[in-house]
């Protein structure tokens, strides 16, 4: 039973509490003071009710007692207990040793880091289970100070992490009373490495998304990213649709499994289905092969440019979306794994079911949730930030002072339409920043080709004379137009000249249906 007492701070009060117990014969298990809030704890064994009903009346006529009543626990019970729960669920191991360095205290991480259960590693000196440093000598030097360190258990490396316990001591100052030593093996310490650079390289927190459109892309995203159903990311090249998925990923209770991305457009179709699936070696001298779908168990698979799956691939992959089976090529039997589907595309899905050249039933299936990435030119807060961060990125990659940003230049990319988007304009940062023995970044540093969505990349220089610009201007022109008009009449049309006046100019550039690919 415990007994919680609020009372005045006066001497000998705690004495007269004590006394009433005496007087009733009970047991005095502990006693605790707490002198901030006035309060004074008492624990003993349990009693008969009638005894209670006697014992209470009186502590209550103490003078300077204010109340009492029973309490559920001691303050320092509830402080073990937090201490030992903590302890328990760190996935480190943790060592509490006094100040001769026999262990005390060890956490259920370090006993299997040590290999030994709590009874053989309780009362043993630190000394005889981490070798590599010397406790001891640590322990009776001059100034205790903490220490990070390697240390070997079992032949294994560690990285320790060794505090002083020090109690205040007025006024001779604090008096060590030990140390707390946290241990992490290499396998460990890698672990928290990949999870904190992960977190740098492939979160949310690294998109730049100050513009409006961007910023409701990755809170769509974020939502999504606890989903388990398949993502379909849609946005011209460039604009960064791995990293979205990437960060899906890991934001996601997956992101201790793999990640796996595979392009649909890099591979013939036969290595894409191997790849994508698996095989089971039935050739000769061949091993089975895991395809990325049974190596990203649990996780995720992002395939990127998904539009460019063969129709062969696209059957497979339905069936996969449909209940999580699938055949490796050459094998009869079927894999059932749990994966979680991303998809990427910059083509128009909707038009190439239209064609035909994409299944209408896959496109539903991958298009439950759906993030658009706006191209960079209607994002034009972005460009700001992410050249900012792209000038410091690569200055420190190349030790470097990173140059300020000249503000007309600042204006010139924001105007600039980027076609290649944030990858275009990261090749050309770096690629300016590199060469760069200025302190300031201007816009002779860019080095972008013109650039216009009508006509695409322009020569910035050209030879000869007006006329023969304009003559190549024609040309250009008419060859990107050509093949989307069945006739020379309705092309006229369209430029609003007359059908001679263009059959003629088609002469003399020589296009026609042999020269021009339809």
């Amino acid at each position: 039973m415990r007994l919680e007492i609020l009372c005045a701070d006066r001497i000998g009060i705690a004495q007269e509490v004590l006394n009433i117990l005496v007087n009733y014969q009970v047991d005095l298990k502990g006693i605790e003071v707490d002198s901030v809030n006035c309060k004074m704890y008492v624990s003993f064994p349990p009693i008969e009710f009638e005894q209670f009903q006697k014992i209470m009346p009186e502590i209550r006529l103490i003078d300077g007692v204010e109340d009492v009543r029973t309490t559920a626990f001691l303050p320092s019970e509830r402080e073990h207990n937090e201490l030992n729960t903590l302890l328990s669920a760190l996935p480190d191991g943790v060592i509490s040793i006094d100040a001769k360095g026999w262990v005390r205290h060890c956490n259920d991480a370090a006993c299997k880091d040590l290999s030994l259960s709590l009874d053989d590693v309780l009362g043993e000196n630190i000394n005889n289970l981490l070798k590599g440093f010397n406790f001891t000598r640590w322990l009776e030097g001059k100034e205790v100070l903490g220490q990070t360190t390697r240390v070997e258990v079992g032949g294994e490396d560690f990285i320790a992490d060794i505090l002083p316990i020090t109690v205040p001591q007025k006024p001779d100052g604090d008096i060590l009373a030990g140390a707390v030593i946290n241990i992490k093996s290499q396998s460990r310490l890698g672990q928290q490495v990949s999870a904190f650079r992960r977190y740098g390289q492939e979160s949310f927190a690294t998109i730049h998304s100050n513009s409006t459109a961007m910023r409701r892309v990755v809170r769509e995203a974020r939502k999504m990213s606890q989903l388990d159903a398949p993502i379909l990311i849609t946005g011209e090249t460039g604009t960064g649709k791995e990293l979205l998925a990437r960060a899906c990923h890991y934001a996601s209770n997956r992101s201790i499994k793999p990640f796996i991305a595979l392009s649909c457009a890099s591979l013939p179709d036969d290595v894409a289905e191997s790849e994508l699936f698996g095989y089971a070696g039935f050739e000769e001298n061949a091993a089975p092969k895991r395809g990325v779908l049974e190596q990203a168990d649990g996780g995720t698979v992002f395939l990127d440019e998904v539009g460019e799956m063969s129709t062969q691939l696209q059957t497979k992959l339905l069936r996969f979306l449909q209940d999580g089976t699938f055949r490796k090529v050459g094998d009869e039997n079927e894999v059932k794994v749990n994966v979680r589907i991303i998809a990427a595309t910059q083509k128009d899905l909707p038009a190439m079911v239209q064609e035909g050249t994409f299944r209408e039933d896959l496109y539903y299936r991958i298009n439950v949730l759906t993030l658009d990435i706006a191209p960079l030119r209607d994002r034009k807060a972005d460009i700001g930030p992410l050249t900012e961060h792209f000038i410091q990125k690569y200055a420190q990659q190349n030790g470097q002072p990173a140059p300020t940003l000249a503000s007309d230049c600042l204006v010139f990319l924001e105007q600039y339409p980027w076609p290649g988007n944030v990858r275009q304009l990261e090749n050309a940062v770096y690629r300016a920043v590199s060469l760069l023995d200025d302190k300031e970044l201007r816009v002779e540093h860019m080095q972008l080709p013109t650039f216009t969505h009508e006509l695409g990349y322009l020569e910035s220089d050209f030879e000869g004379t007006l006329e023969h610009a304009v003559k190549r201007f024609e040309a250009t022109l008419l060859r990107k137009l050509y093949p989307a008009y069945p006739s020379s009449r309705q092309l006229a049309k369209r430029l609003g000249l007359s059908h001679t006046a263009v059959a003629n100019k088609l002469r003399e550039y020589g296009i026609n249906r042999k020269t021009v690919k339809v």
